[in-house]
């Protein structure tokens, strides 16, 4: 499981918030070097606690591991080739639709550093930092579906999630452009941003479709959160094509 990434962004809206003069992170966290800056810069001690993720033991009964079918409750000595992990012992079938977005998440990752590389590649390193929140947020959604539990106040860019959603509404108002509409001529970094919106966006359904029940959605947190996550992707890419007066 992917482990914690902490950037300035996160850090500087816990700061603007309230003031601290320390700060505790899983064993396992990974700090950006601009989160690393703002800890000296702000004269932070920081203290490392309990990884963010535990492997839960698969049970055992006279030395064989012992699975569970989710769907039927029946026991399997071995794990099926067309199951998986749903959680701890829980098998379901790899078609399963919270399956299906884990799948989503990982290829989102995956995309996310391609454009990453991309960009410091093309020099564009405020994008490629930016980035690293994006993916932070990621891996952050992927946690708390795993784990089941609950999704923290969402932070990027140095915006709140009402944040987020005020700016990616008024590009011309906070970031002084109008909305774009995409075109090749936007150059290679704002194609690329253009493209991971709509992958975003493609997440975001396979939340909804994955957390669908009769009573509505069971994971609204993860679904605004990842709608969110396509609002910060929106708002970075407008801000490139202000810098470059597009």
């Amino acid at each position: 499981m992917s482990r914690r990434l902490i950037t300035d962004g996160e850090l500087r809206g816990l700061w603007n918030r309230a003031p601290f003069s320390e700060l505790t992170v899983e064993a396992d966290a990974i700090l950006t070097p601009s989160a690393k800056d703002f800890l000296l810069e702000h004269r932070i001690t920081l203290k490392k606690g309990d990884p963010t993720m535990t492997v839960t033991p698969i049970p055992e009964r006279g030395g064989q591991k012992r699975y569970v079918e989710a769907a039927t409750g029946r026991e399997l000595s071995e794990k099926p080739e067309d199951m998986t992990h749903l959680r701890g012992n829980l098998l379901v079938p790899k078609t399963h639709p919270r399956i299906a977005f884990r799948g989503r998440l990982d290829s989102l990752m995956a995309q996310v550093i391609e454009v990453q590389w991309a960009a410091a590649d093309r020099g564009d390193g405020q994008v490629a930092e930016a980035l690293e929140e994006i993916l932070g947020c990621i891996r952050s959604v992927l946690a708390a579906e795993v784990k089941e539990e609950p999704m923290g106040e969402l932070c990027l860019l140095g915006l709140d999630s009402a944040g987020l959603r005020r700016v990616s509404h008024h590009v011309k108002e906070e970031i002084g452009i109008s909305h774009p509409v995409p075109h090749y001529r936007m150059g290679p970094t704002a194609v690329a941003l253009n493209r991971l919106r709509t992958q975003v966006r493609e997440a975001e359904l396979a939340a909804a479709a994955a957390f669908e029940s009769p009573e509505g959605c069971t994971r609204r947190d993860i679904v605004e959160a990842l709608n969110r996550l396509s609002s910060a992707v929106y708002i970075l890419l407008c801000r490139h094509l202000a810098r470059r007066g597009k």
